[in-house]
């Protein structure tokens, strides 16, 4: 297992982490997994043999009860792993539930901590955009966490381009603690974040963790033009990620279990390997129903795509260059900078 520097922080992360999603089940989460306590135990074990040291979840996902299974999970080892944890989404019916509001973060941290059952969280993330709160008042409160030894280092998930570059800003005036990491979903399946949300962390020394790196399962393999497994969610009742255009997936799968099956690999370790070799990625996370899902994935750690194999899994997956990126690789692309690269250098 690799290690890699997050951001401009001095945190090592494994390049590979392990995702709490599948932990509880409830209500919507039962769509991807029913982990116990028992089978978290057994998934944290494995992960911890195989090198990885950090753990992701949220306070949302199935309620709390992630949370809850992962700090039962880790009784007694907390100190060997990084665990990240998220705020900003519902976890009750009252206006004041949700959101980014001063009240709503300090609540909620002490709720997850006391679900983790541990005194300090290493990256908190802010989960989500709220338009409703000014950023002083987040970034302060965050910066108050941070100050408490509640939480180490800050993190960001599913911002826009210019609201990640307006919360940098309201922390450096202020001289509030900025954000590390950037967690995004980035994919094979889509690439969407190379035009705005990579090159923004290029720039600003943010360490990208990406979620959903196999798009919730369309490039393990499984998912081909003639056919569908028996228990896949997707392009069916489950929506995210959404598929804008099947053509251009199953053309992307083809590549990918062509590059795999030369290289001996399964396609999920290609899919995985594949968005480690993108600028800025510190980190992907996996989650798995199936401790056999799991073993798989994490030999992705071990293997390293040619430039070659890059290459054609950049072409067939290549976003297109909506304006202005179109118009400045027209004109001005010989004075790029690395972030500009982050979009223009593949299949370019």
């Amino acid at each position: 297992m690799d290690f890699r520097q997050l951001g401009n922080s001095g945190l090592l992360v494994s390049t590979i982490a392990l995702g709490t999603m599948t932990f509880g089940g409830k209500d919507v989460f039962g769509n991807v997994g029913h982990t116990d306590v028992d089978g978290a135990r057994r998934q944290v074990d494995m992960c911890l043999d195989a090198g990885v040291n950090l753990i992701d979840t949220a306070n949302m996902y199935s309620s709390g009860a992630a949370e809850e299974i992962l700090g039962k999970a880790l009784a007694g080892r907390r100190d060997t792993v990084l665990v990240s944890s998220k705020v900003r989404l519902p976890m009750g019916d009252g206006p004041n539930d949700e959101g980014l509001s001063r009240r709503h973060i300090l609540d909620q941290v002490d709720a997850s901590l006391r679900r983790l059952g541990t005194d300090y969280l290493d990256i908190y993330h802010v989960h989500q955009w709220d338009g409703l709160t000014p950023l002083e008042e987040t970034m302060q409160a965050l910066d108050s966490l941070v100050a408490s030894g509640k939480v180490r280092y800050l993190g960001v998930s599913n911002f826009s381009g210019w609201q990640l570059m307006k919360a940098l800003c309201v922390a450096d005036a202020h001289g509030y603690q900025r954000f590390v990491s950037n967690q995004i979903y980035y994919s094979l399946e889509s690439r969407d974040a190379e035009y705005e949300l990579v090159p923004a962390s290029v720039d600003q020394g943010l360490g990208i963790l990406v979620w959903s790196p196999l798009a919730g399962g369309l490039l393990s393999g499984k998912y081909r033009r003639d056919r569908q497994p028996e228990d896949g969610r997707h392009l069916t009742e489950w929506s995210e990620p959404p598929v804008r255009d099947e053509e251009k997936l199953y053309d992307t799968i083809d590549t990918l279990v062509e590059v795999a099956s030369a290289r001996g690999a399964s396609p999920a370790q290609v899919a995985l390997a594949y968005v480690l070799t993108k600028p800025a990625v510190a980190s992907v996370i996996i989650g798995a129903r199936k401790d056999e899902q799991l073993v798989d994935n994490l030999g992705a750690a071990d293997l390293e795509l040619s430039p070659e194999e890059v290459d054609r899994l950049d072409k067939v997956s290549a976003p297109d260059l909506i304006y202005p990126h179109w118009h400045q690789a027209n004109l001005v692309s010989s004075r790029f900078g690395e972030a500009d690269l982050a979009l223009h250098r593949p299949a370019r």
